[in-house]
């Protein structure tokens, strides 16, 4: 791909598509998929994330088509519970990930994203002396009276989020459910991250994990979303419950047009009031770029010279 602004925009996308036990192969400019039933053209130009699960083959030139298309391809466990590997994003600028870098390595700017993100959650008006322990504090309150919500409206009963990734089976339905549901949602979220050019690794309330950004992003949806998704699917007592959860994600995330709506979000979140400029790259993208320069040494050299000025005794 030599030009960028041929790719899909991300919000232009559908949310995701979770396959295992098959082969995915290069169908003209896109992607089909290969089981014992045979083939499934998959268009790869409207998908945002291609989760591959146990049991998978995948050929070069699909890779390739997927990267052409700025899909995100994700390397995942059975069911799509674990997360493995990822591919690259759609973008070869690095403005948005230099910006989050400057953000993340300031306390006091870091502490202004942390506010703003906890103030989109809350969706109301936050008193600007909250601490941030204060703040996690009204969060945790926010979220365990989401699940008591969600509980009684249901009549699933609710005993605590817990479940152990080397057992995944002794967890109760609904925290399956919650698992499986907010895996969707850190695909969909670590896609729009990857696509915008920003690091799923910086994040803000969370760190110290590569991808501590995405679960910063996909917070700010849980309540809404996959909450009642997945209490919904629980207490219908679904013979494939993980399946059904998956299919649920997928509607809702149509219905209320999440992929539109994340990378604006994003945007938001980190204290950009705008869109940024048209990123044009090279004409041979293998060229290196600009090197850089200190911002005292670029004003050394801007300065006039003292021969410019006709000398010091002039």
């Amino acid at each position: 791909m030599d030009d960028l602004h041929q790719l899909p925009k991300f919000r232009d996308a559908l949310s995701f598509l979770y396959v295992e036990h098959v082969r995915v192969e290069q169908e003209q400019k896109s992607i089909a998929l290969y089981d014992a039933e045979g083939k499934t053209p998959v268009p790869a130009a409207g998908l945002s994330v291609l989760m591959l699960g146990p049991g998978t083959n995948i050929t070069h030139a699909a890779i390739r088509a997927l990267a052409d298309n700025n899909c995100l391809v994700i390397w995942c466990g059975e069911q799509n519970v674990r997360f493995y590997a990822f591919g690259m994003g759609g973008t070869r600028s690095a403005r948005g990930i230099l910006r989050q870098a400057q953000l993340v390595a300031d306390e006091r700017s870091r502490l202004e994203v942390v506010k703003r993100m906890y103030r989109m959650r809350f969706k109301e008006d936050l008193p600007p002396d909250l601490t941030i322990k204060e703040l996690r504090g009204r969060e945790g309150i926010r979220v365990r009276t989401a699940y008591a919500r969600a509980s009684r409206e249901t009549g699933v009963p609710w005993e605590g989020r817990s479940y152990k990734r080397s057992d995944w089976r002794s967890a109760d339905p609904v925290n399956r459910a919650l698992s499986c549901a907010n895996s969707c949602l850190y695909g969909l979220c670590h896609a729009a991250i990857l696509s915008a050019g920003y690091s799923p690794a910086l994040g803000f309330i969370h760190t110290g994990k590569q991808l501590s950004f995405v679960y910063d992003i996909a917070d700010l949806y849980k309540v809404d979303i996959t909450i009642p998704v997945a209490f919904r699917a629980a207490a219908e007592e679904c013979d494939n419950l993980e399946r059904e959860v998956r299919l649920r994600c997928r509607d809702i995330f149509r219905e209320t047009r999440l992929v539109q709506r994340v990378i604006p979000d994003i945007r938001y979140a980190l204290g950009e009031t705008q869109e940024p400029a048209e990123f044009a790259p090279d004409e041979d993208p293998a060229l290196p770029t600009d090197l850089w320069t200190p911002s005292w040494e670029q004003a050394q050299d801007d300065s006039p010279s003292e021969e410019s000025n006709g000398g010091a005794d002039s």
